[in-house]
């Protein structure tokens, strides 16, 4: 009777080789803009509701519909009248080095925010946003770590700016990314609020989203004294939404 002959097993121990950052000339636009408009992206968008939460709680918003014109309403009286135009404004003072461009529609950004708590929340991503591309390498002098939430500090779209500019993003792509991200976030918010399920949030995601090739092109043809905000509603949404007595976003 004859043995079968026995096999020896050998673990061998391999090293997978490190992932090593890509050059930023190497990345395509898409998938850099795709990772600043994520929602992923730890800045802390998803604390905010700009109002919506005491529109939803005074009854003004009751259900998909309601939802779907509040948002597409200021995307359209505020994002593109103001966010928008500044923003490509910004990108441009960043690409060019321009540092008094850079903090003067900075500064007219914030000022241009209607409520404290508007204001805290756009320093808020701001800040938060700079800290994120520190780390990834890319970091200005212009606006310190330490001085970010002070001496009237930067602005989300400021932020943005300067990461599409350092990236060599198309302005117009840019415009369209911004306007994504904040959307989404306004339309999560709703979401969650209302309350509406996620096949309602995937519809008015869906309508609002075939309006913002046409809101952003738009921002693009403003003149400077074109550029202003006329969401009234929305301010006193945000001003009432400071002293509410419970909510779950913050003010």
């Amino acid at each position: 009777m004859s043995r079968r002959p026995t096999r020896t097993l050998t673990h061998t121990r391999t090293t997978e080789p490190r992932a090593h950052a890509a050059p930023a000339s190497d990345v395509p636009q898409l998938l850099r803009l795709l990772h600043l408009a994520s929602p992923a992206l730890p800045i802390g968008a998803f604390h905010f509701s700009q109002g919506l939460e005491f529109a939803i709680d005074a009854g003004w918003i009751r259900h998909e519909a309601d939802a779907q014109e509040w948002i597409g309403g200021i995307a359209g009286a505020s994002l593109a009248t103001l966010d928008l135009p500044v923003l490509l404004r910004l990108q441009a003072a960043w690409t060019a080095a321009d540092e008094a461009a850079v903090r003067q529609w900075n500064s007219f950004l914030l000022a241009s925010r209607e409520t404290r708590e508007l204001r805290a929340e756009d320093r808020h991503l701001g800040a938060a946003l700079l800290r994120v591309l520190a780390e990834l390498d890319l970091a200005t002098e212009m606006f310190p770590a330490r001085t970010q939430q002070q001496d009237g500090g930067v602005a989300h779209a400021t932020a943005f700016a300067f990461a599409c500019a350092r990236w060599n993003i198309d302005a117009l792509p840019a415009l369209q990314a911004y306007a994504w991200a904040w959307v989404e976030n306004q339309v999560l918010a709703a979401v969650k609020l209302v309350p509406l399920g996620q096949s309602a949030g995937q519809r008015m995601l869906h309508a609002l989203n075939s309006r913002l090739g046409a809101l952003t092109t738009r921002a693009a043809d403003l003149m400077d004294s074109d550029i202003g905000v006329s969401s009234l509603g929305q301010g006193i949404a945000s001003a009432r939404h400071e002293v509410q007595y419970t909510r779950l976003f913050r003010s």
